[in-house]
């Protein structure tokens, strides 16, 4: 008892040799004590592929002086006996913000807020980069939040600011109560990335590819600063960026595309990020293997949703009712691809399903063994304190977990969590594994009765049965223990038998009363082992197998119901006795044959050899060049239009390309094959824009048309003057403004090219200069005629041409200056009075343009209206008496010609790419459907193949619906229906205020 005591006692006093720094003064008598102890007879995992049996673990001073098998204890250790009980590394978090109290560096969102950061200091001007942000410094123990993390096996974590785009370094620490300067490990242990500006008072940037603009700008910034330029003076934001490049870098990207444009941007600048997924990256496998990275999993998988009624049920996308079926599969998928990983707590509501999600993985795929390296190993390294954390090795810091059983185990007690020499106790209850059988004798009267009995359940939770003592097989005894005492009961023939007592080492003995009455003396001996439930262990197990088996072979690329489970593939096509509509001087060829050899056009006739090609039959049907959208907003994601400024020139629609845009299959469906991807027209000088073919399933690379020329979005009046907008700081506010601001910005472009070596790069100034230089081309928004002119006068002012005006509403007036310029015209076909600039539109408008000899294209901008453009271009004919050949080139050689790419595509030529369509009817017909696009000679739409994926679509929401209703039956702890929306992107619409659809 003495000893117990001591032990005690001594525990107790562990937080106050803990808090004892070398520096403090001491308030009273000093009390320093070594923290000396000897853990043995334990299962200790000392690493994930190191198990030792019956081994000893020696800690002093809050780290491992010893650890192994047949080692003598010292003789000043406290002897701890951990005899049935697992030891384990503490778990480590790469990604927290735990102990963070950050003041909000600003409010802006949306327009009005300060251009410049009104942060006090020599800082950077933009709030969103916060690379002098020491988390050290901001950095304050909570005990309750760490009380939450030990409770499930963790004894470190990174602490970071979460909030901007550059967020400054983190800090590793412990999950101890001791005082905060004793808690750290690691002052700057990585340095934190996202696309989200968070707290910046600055609009800019208001989008995703704001947001990547301005860190391809701030790395450059950096670079340039490092070369002290006198004309920047001190700035502290640059300095520590440069300084922090030196650290881990930790990008949160936060799903799959994210996570390849973060990527994309660390290889731009020879930098390897660390990626925190967002969970959906076992969608696209491949490319994130390709990456090279290692990544931070978060284990928030989806919740079952509550699907029971039907009109709830239809309106869940079946990709996240895929999702959520297959999200738990993804730490098994990186371990089987070899993806360095670690794992987060990150994401979840409550800290407590951590375990719970864990074991799901492991039951989805993820092996034990890298379950435990991906909690210990992997993000020590990561951290780059391996050397002193992450293994129970000697030397390093006695940070562990005391369990019941294999760490993983549904049913193991986590009793007690280590952090640096000091004790949490987790739980109390199930210390000693009292679980066996036992023989209990009650002795009353002269006479000993014997009952096998056996004590199940988990350590913490037991549970009682009796052989013999009652009629029945087997009766259920009600079981109480607290600390040492204990109460056993059970009924027989209406009455209680009740024995209360002691535990002792082998035995448990009292005294108690029986159902008759007599007085009794009673011991329950132990005697063996319980045997082994083969029987329901079995059964769960095959419960989990079966519930892990629609995996990753039903994934489609891309991931929705019109995938596909296998890319189609480029083949030899001959497609025979068809009507061609060339757009060359051939004309239109009837019952013509066409051959389509690795992509391209090889053969146009009658009559021609198939050899190995696949034949598609043509009869009564018509074939042309694929339609180009040449003012599409399509396919992007994180807003289309970066509002925040005058002139953004340097934001590319190429870093936002969403390939999983339904609208690439919609549009494919209507015969599209090439959309030119524009910024929106909310400012002066918008963002580059990006040419794709829609290769349905790529991804965002393989979707970008290669070697084109590259253009740039411009845009004229109300749009960018913010007529109708609620508050307005952003110059200009006049039209006249807008000539300013162009002659502004050309002027500075100009003056930029003057410069001679070392001068800081500036990507916006850069990419005008492309257009002085005639190296980029423009595509500009525009309706009133007084804007057409003033335009093309400030670029005949500074030497280049105006591509494109796009809308063009008014044209028809100035048609004759717009030839003399040399710019081609993409309107629509019908469009006009839905604001006051488009008053004097008129339906004649392509045709009039047309005749004075401009290029003349019909387009979109809208996603539906692109599904048929070759009706909106067949307007022309009614509204103007447009030949039909020359209607259809307005929807695809026109667009080719002013995109530059029309000895490519646009036209049916020998050795032009073949983007093709096969159409029902004539292409011009409100009746005409395609029956099969192509891109590139392969096919990625067919009417055939579409009405299978619909089956298929219906099919397999069925079977979801069933098993989430199945879920919910079996007690599963169900979630209302989340409802998917689609993102339209509109030419007028900024981030913060966009449409959006229900995906169904």
């Amino acid at each position: 008892m003495m000893k117990r005591w001591k032990l005690l006692w001594v525990c107790c006093m562990l937080t106050v040799w803990a808090a004892a720094q070398e520096t403090f003064p001491v308030n009273g008598v000093a009390d320093e004590r070594s923290g000396y102890f000897a853990f043995i007879n334990a299962t200790i995992v000392t690493n994930p592929q190191t198990s030792l049996q019956n081994a000893t673990l020696v800690i002093k001073q809050g780290k491992i002086v010893n650890v192994g098998t047949n080692i003598t204890v010292p003789k000043e250790a406290v002897v701890i006996d951990c005899k049935g009980k697992y030891i384990y590394p503490s778990f480590i978090d790469v990604f927290t913000g735990y102990g963070i109290t950050a003041k909000p560096a600003g409010g802006g969102s949306g327009f009005g807020g300060q251009p410049l950061s009104n942060t006090k200091g020599a800082y950077g001007w933009n709030q969103a980069i916060k690379s002098e942000t020491d988390a050290v410094t901001l950095f304050s123990a909570n005990d309750s939040k760490a009380k939450e993390l030990r409770g499930i096996g963790f004894g470190t974590v990174a602490a970071h600011v979460q909030d901007g785009i550059a967020r400054g370094t983190g800090t590793v620490v412990t999950l101890g109560s001791e005082k905060d300067n004793l808690v750290v490990l690691k002052e700057k242990a990585a340095a934190y990335y996202s696309f989200n500006s968070g707290t910046s008072g600055q609009d800019y940037p208001g989008s995703l590819m704001g947001s990547v603009a301005l860190l391809r700008q701030s790395f450059l910034d950096a670079q340039w600063y490092k070369n002290k330029p006198a004309t920047e003076g001190i700035n502290l934001s640059l300095q520590a960026w440069n300084n922090n490049l030196s650290l881990p870098q930790i990008f949160d990207a936060g799903g799959k595309w994210n996570d390849l444009r973060a990527d994309k941007i660390g290889d731009e600048f020879g930098v390897q990020y660390i990626i925190k997924a967002g969970g959906d990256e076992y969608q696209r496998i491949a490319e994130i293997k390709a990456t090279n990275a290692s990544f931070i999993l978060p284990l928030n998988f989806p919740k079952p949703m509550d699907v029971e009624d039907p009109n709830d049920a239809r309106l869940v996308a079946l990709s996240d009712l895929k999702h959520w079926e297959l999200a738990p599969s993804q730490p098994g998928v990186f371990e089987k691809q070899s993806i360095a990983f670690a794992l987060t707590t990150e994401g979840l509501e409550s800290k407590a399903d951590f375990l719970a999600n864990l074991r799901k993985a492991i039951q989805y795929g993820l092996s034990e063994g890298k379950a435990l390296e991906a909690l210990t190993k992997t993000p020590a390294s990561l951290l780059g304190i391996y050397d002193i954390a992450g293994s129970l090795d000697k030397g390093k810091i006695a940070s562990f977990i005391i369990t019941s059983g294999p760490v993983f185990d549904e049913k193991t007690v986590f009793f007690q969590n280590w952090i640096r020499g000091i004790k949490y106790t987790l739980k109390e209850e199930g210390w000693k594994d009292l679980r066996g059988v036992y023989t209990l004798t009650i002795k009353a009267r002269g006479t000993s009765k014997n009952y096998e009995t056996l004590v199940k359940g988990t350590p913490a939770k037991l549970t009682a049965t009796v052989k013999g003592a009652t009629d029945t097989a087997a009766t259920d005894l009600s079981l109480s223990i607290k600390e040492n005492l204990v109460a056993l009961g059970w009924t027989e023939k209406g009455k209680q038998n009740v024995l209360n007592g002691i535990i002792g080492t082998n035995a448990w003995s009292g005294n108690g009363y029986l159902a008759n009455g007599d007085v009794a003396t009673w011991t329950l001996q132990y005697k063996s082992v319980l045997p082994a439930d083969t029987s329901k262990t079995a059964k769960k197990e095959e419960a989990k197998k079966k519930d892990s088996l629609p995996l990753l072979a039903d994934i489609n690329f891309p991931f929705s119901g019109y995938g596909w489970k296998e890319a189609p593939k480029q083949e030899d096509l001959l497609i025979q006795n068809t009507t061609v509509w060339t757009n060359e001087k051939e004309g239109k060829l009837e019952h013509t044959d066409v051959l389509i050899s690795q992509g391209k056009i090889v053969a146009i006739g009658k009559g021609l050899k198939a050899g190995n090609a696949k034949l598609i039959d043509g009869a009564g049907k018509h074939l042309t060049a694929g339609i180009i959208d040449e003012h599409s907003h399509i396919a992007v994601t994180g807003g289309v239009n970066e509002c925040s400024q005058s002139v953004t020139a340097e934001v590319r629609i190429a870093d936002v390309i969403n390939p999983e845009d339904i609208n690439i299959y919609r549009q494919l469906a209507g015969g599209v094959t090439s959309a030119h991807v524009l910024h929106g027209s909310c400012n002066t000088i918008g963002g580059q824009t990006q040419l794709i073919k829609l290769r349905w399933g790529k991804n965002a690379e393989d979707l970008k048309f290669a070697n084109w020329d590259p253009f740039i979005k411009f845009a004229l009046g109300e749009n960018v003057k913010r007529s109708y907008s609620r508050s307005n700081s952003r110059f200009p506010d006049t039209r006249m403004g807008v000539e300013q601001v162009l002659t502004d910005a050309f002027q500075r472009a100009r003056d930029y090219q003057k410069e001679g070596a070392g001068k800081r790069r500036d990507l916006e100034l850069e990419t005008l200069s492309e257009i002085l230089d005639h190296k980029r081309f423009i595509t500009c928004h525009s309706y009133v005629q007084s804007e057409i002119n003033m335009l093309m006068k400030v670029a005949d002012k500074y030497g280049f041409t105006v591509n494109t005006f796009t809308h063009i509403l008014e044209g028809y007036k100035v048609a004759d200056k717009m030839k003399a310029h040399g710019a081609a015209a993409s309107t629509f076909s019908d469009w006009w009075s839905y604001k006051m600039e488009v008053q004097d539109a008129i339906a004649y408008n392509a045709a009039i343009m047309q005749k004075v000899g401009i290029t003349v294209a019909i387009n979109s901008d809208d996603a539906e209206q692109a599904r048929h453009l070759n009706q909106e271009a067949a307007k022309s004919i009614t509204y103007g008496d447009v030949p039909e050949e020359e209607a259809l080139k307005m929807a695809t050689l026109n667009p080719a010609i002013m995109l530059h790419v029309a000895e490519r595509v646009g036209s049916i030529k020998v050795g032009k790419e073949a983007d093709l369509v096969l159409w029902n009817d004539h292409p011009l017909s409100i009746y005409a459907k395609p029956l099969k696009t192509l891109v590139d000679g392969i096919v990625y739409y067919d009417v055939d193949q579409d009405a299978k994926s619909r089956e298929y679509i219906a099919a397999e929401k069925a079977r979801l619906v069933q098993k989430l209703l199945e879920t919910k039956k079996n007690g599963g702890n169900v979630v209302p229906v989340s409802i998917s929306y689609e993102e339209l992107n509109e030419c007028e619409v900024d981030h913060h205020h966009a449409t959006s659809i229900i995906v169904r």
